[in-house]
């Protein structure tokens, strides 16, 4: 047999055990050089090649397209799922993943770039696609070769994927240090490690931080197909916006307003929220005159009732807070809500009581009247009482209707607590007003 001869018959061959087992040729290919990769899928039709590449694992995969040379690298991405080539090109270098889209149909780049663009403050947009993902069956000597040649990458943990380029678990960098070198990774793994979707907002993100202390969280697509991972520092950043945007929602503002945001765009969030309060200090108002012969007969009401109405504020923005660090720190769910609001109902009549006795014995010393002490004393533990119980009860209720917990929860609070404690310093005033 001549040497053309024997060279055709081995380039057969081969082309038919890639195409009879292309699992195990995948698996073969995670212990080759990219190069060597590359050149046997040169010598491969094109959905053969790709239906391999497929199966690699992402860093050895986009490794390979790297070495390829671009019409051997075009064709694999446009037989690629576009879902799988999307996150393969984001392994690439800047340059060399330019250089490689310009190469492709205009419309198939755009589908590619959509795919890996993100909305903002999302799982997706904030992740580092570099990152370290093996399959399963390599050996623990052939990972530790290929970290060593990512000087550069940050490696806390070390994720392991199945042939589809699933998820399925992670093993930490000292475990896979101290290891044997025969060892495979998939025997490393204990259990699925901590994820989140690529759409996951701030609020899921820092959900999912809440399992322990993570130096690192992967990121995957919905079918659980690792697309990146989101670093310490990044999830650190993610906890400090979602309180500063808590912070700025309970008060009307936006969750995306900055400080040097646009006057119309602050204008256009803030000013409806406004109006909402103004609405809801005319119904404060009302209160009052609904009293206005109780307080011309006594004007000591009127300067009395901010002291009420402030130590009722106080104490709801208290209760406030705390529920809504158990919602968001998730130490407590809707369900838990009986239990919070007992709790808030106690710590409103305490502390109630204690102010109460203060307030009244100073309320005595400058109006010399029994009866005026007494009101605001009453007054003050009820009206406290009801502010606790208002300050957990509201983000518990927005909660369970599926809705943000900090919208604008102190604007609703302020309204509740003025209103109950405008009515219950000025109700009482009027039944004992013989006292006074």
């Amino acid at each position: 047999m001549s040497t053309d001869s024997a060279t055709a018959a081995t380039t057969a061959l081969l082309r038919g055990y890639v195409e009879m087992f292309p699992e195990e040729v995948a698996q073969s290919l995670e212990e080759a050089t990219p190069a060597e990769g590359a050149a046997l899928f040169a010598a491969q039709s094109a959905p053969r090649a790709a239906d391999v590449l497929q199966r690699v694992s992402p860093d050895q995969a986009a490794a390979i397209l790297a070495a390829s040379h671009e019409r051997g690298a075009r064709r694999l991405v446009e037989r690629v799922e576009p879902g799988r080539a999307a996150v393969l090109l984001a392994r690439l270098e800047p340059a060399e993943r330019h250089r490689l889209l310009g190469q492709l149909d205009p419309a198939l780049a755009g589908e590619l770039l959509e795919l890996a663009r993100y909305p903002a403050d999302t799982a997706g947009a904030l992740m580092d696609p570099d990152v370290s993902a093996f399959r399963g069956e390599t050996k623990v000597g052939l990972a530790l070769t290929r970290l060593r040649r990512r000087r550069s990458r940050r490696i806390h943990d070390v994720f392991v994927v199945d042939e589809d380029g699933r998820l399925t678990g992670a093993v930490s960098l000292q475990e896979l240090a101290l290891s044997p070198t025969d060892t495979v990774l998939g025997q490393l793994v204990h259990a699925p490690p901590p994820r989140v979707p690529a759409t996951a907002g701030r609020e899921e993100i820092v959900e999912a931080m809440q399992g322990g202390a993570l130096a690192s969280l992967a990121v995957v697509d919905f079918e659980g197909r690792l697309l990146g991972v989101l670093r310490h520092a990044t999830l650190v950043e993610a906890a400090e916006q979602e309180a500063s945007a808590d912070i700025q929602s309970m008060v009307g503002a936006s969750r995306e307003e900055r400080a040097l945001s646009p006057v119309a765009f602050a204008v256009r969030k803030r000013l409806p929220w406004l109006q909402i309060n103004l609405g809801t200090a005319f119904l404060a108002a009302s209160v009052v005159g609904l009293f206005e012969e109780t307080i011309e007969k006594v004007t000591a009401l009127a300067i009395l009732l901010p002291v009420v109405a402030g130590q009722s504020g106080n104490s709801g923005a208290q209760a406030l807070a705390v529920t809504m660090r158990g919602l968001v720190l998730r130490e407590i769910r809707v369900r838990s809500w009986p239990r919070v609001l007992m709790k808030e109902l106690a710590v409103g009549a305490v502390n109630g009581l204690a102010v109460a006795v203060v307030c009244s014995f100073f309320v005595y010393i400058w109006s010399r009247s029994v009866g005026l002490s007494a009101v605001i004393g009453v007054a003050m533990v009820l009206a406290m009482i009801v502010a606790g119980i208002a300050g957990a009860a509201i983000p518990t209720l927005l909660s369970a209707l599926g809705q943000d917990p900090a919208q604008s929860s102190s604007i609703i609070l302020t309204t509740v607590t003025d209103v109950a404690g405008f009515f219950t310093f000025l109700g009482l005033a009027r039944l004992f007003s013989a006292m006074l």
